[in-house]
């Protein structure tokens, strides 16, 4: 079974491996190396995206990487628009409560997405939520 995804977290990885994966691929390879690695999977070699190969040998060594708050590479503001996203603000809501523009929400969210390795806001809200950086009472940390 040869997984094409892109999630890469250890919620998503391991279970697949456990299934019977041989191959775990994020979408965002290179094409030529994308079919380097069906290729090979093809011929029954295991392949795993680098970032997933990091996670599996920091699982095997006891680490827990998904402790690690990737957040801490947004900016302040980015963060702020990340724990609104995770509060349901809409693009309007966070520009009329940050006092920006929509454009400039727009532009954060974008930049979120591309730091975090996420496909979508709601990708992200869950994220934010699981890593604890928004609480059930509402208020962000």
């Amino acid at each position: 079974m040869v997984v094409l995804t892109s999630y890469h977290e250890d919620a998503n990885i391991f279970p697949a491996l456990k299934a019977g994966a041989i191959s775990y691929i994020l979408k965002d390879m290179k094409m030529d190396k994308l079919v380097e690695a069906l290729n090979r999977a093809v011929q029954g070699e295991v392949t795993l995206h680098p970032r997933v190969a990091v996670r599996v040998l920091q699982n095997i060594r006891g680490e827990n990487p998904e402790a690690e708050p990737l957040f801490t590479e947004l900016t302040d503001r980015e963060t702020d628009v990340l724990k609104l996203i995770a509060n349901g603000l809409t693009n309007s809501q966070i520009a009329e409560k940050l006092v920006i523009s929509e454009n400039t929400v727009k532009g954060h969210v974008s930049n979120i997405l591309s730091k975090l390795h996420m496909a979508d806001r709601t990708q992200a809200a869950v994220y934010a939520w699981q890593r604890g950086i928004v609480h059930r009472d509402g208020f962000a940390q």
